[in-house]
């Protein structure tokens, strides 16, 4: 009952602050990047590599995206937690920058290196982390929620962000999520992307299960009370399958406003409850949506100059 009290606490906050609609993206249309090839300082617990192996290395970018209007650019991080950026990066990026808009992984970047990237830069999905723990055990890095707080500031004062938080980070079990709530409702955020731990071969943490469905909705709805007026966005990073058919139809219900590679049960539900559906193409966190504008937004004209929102998620349908 407390359960059911909350998902409609959460949807009667979307319907009082937001237009009846759900953004639905499938981004097939960007092309996902890797500028380390396949290589990674950190063989980090979840990930272990193995999502790089599906990026597209950026020296055979020019020849694999001729028709991509829009680039996630990404890679294996160095031992500092940053995703490197060299001179001969940037020479690729001249040819691939013009007509496209990019999303960016930059990991724990400094302001010299930052300052390099603005030009191609549309918007940053930047991974958010609550607790020192998780950081240390999953990346295995010696840096703290501080670090990640410095970062985040530095990205807001130049670019778009958009925050990622990934629920279950430390092997399935819920720790940060929480305390990395709070530290963005106190730093500020114009939207987030929640993703979901899945456990993937190879990795150290590949004999893990996902956290349970019902932790997962508890937090989404709790977020939807936290954040009223914010954009949140289920991201295409979370189990498939059964696991994807019982989460999503609950996302709607909690009050998210767009979800990635949605199961067909959530794409039903929308429709049952009245929400218009507008599909996408690309990353979510490059998609503008009436739907993601408050009500109260879309009532204020948007001035000469004034740009909207972005969302966020990882897209990789």
């Amino acid at each position: 009952m407390i359960w059911e009290n909350r998902l409609d606490a959460a949807w009667h906050i979307r319907q009082a602050n937001f237009p009846p609609i759900i953004g639905l993206d499938y981004p097939v249309d960007t092309a996902v990047i890797s500028l380390t090839g396949t290589a990674c300082a950190l063989d980090c617990a979840h990930c272990g590599g193995h999502y790089l192996e599906h990026m597209i290395p950026i020296e055979q970018a020019p020849e694999q995206i001729v028709d991509a209007p829009s680039l996630l650019i990404s890679g294996g991080c160095d031992a500092q937690g940053r995703v490197p950026v060299w001179e001969k990066h940037l020479r690729l990026l001249d040819s691939l920058r013009p007509r496209r808009r990019l999303n960016w992984h930059v990991g724990l970047i400094g302001q010299r290196e930052l300052e390099v990237i603005v030009p191609y830069v549309d918007v940053v999905s930047f991974d958010f982390v609550g607790d020192d723990e998780t950081i240390g055990e999953v990346y295995g890095l010696e840096r703290s929620v501080a670090d990640y707080e410095v970062t985040y500031k530095l990205l807001r004062q130049h670019v778009r962000v958009v925050p990622h938080l990934t629920i279950g980070l430390g092997g399935g079990e819920l720790g940060h999520e929480r305390k990395a709530l709070d530290l963005l409702a106190e730093l500020g955020c114009d939207a987030l992307v929640f993703l979901v731990f899945i456990p993937t071969p190879g990795t150290r943490y590949a004999d893990r299960q996902p956290p349970a469905v019902a932790e997962v909705i508890h937090l989404l709805a709790e977020a939807r009370l936290l954040f009223p007026r914010t954009p949140l966005y289920l991201g295409c990073m979370r189990p498939r399958g059964p696991y994807r058919k019982a989460l999503d139809p609950l996302a709607v219900r909690a009050g998210l406003n767009r979800i990635v590679s949605p199961a067909r049960e959530a794409v039903a539900l929308a429709q049952k409850l009245g929400l218009a559906i507008e599909r996408g193409t690309e990353c979510c966190v490059l998609a503008s949506w009436r739907g993601d504008r408050s009500t109260a937004e879309q009532l204020t004209p948007m001035h000469n100059g004034a740009r909207m929102k972005l969302n966020c998620g990882l897209c990789q349908p």
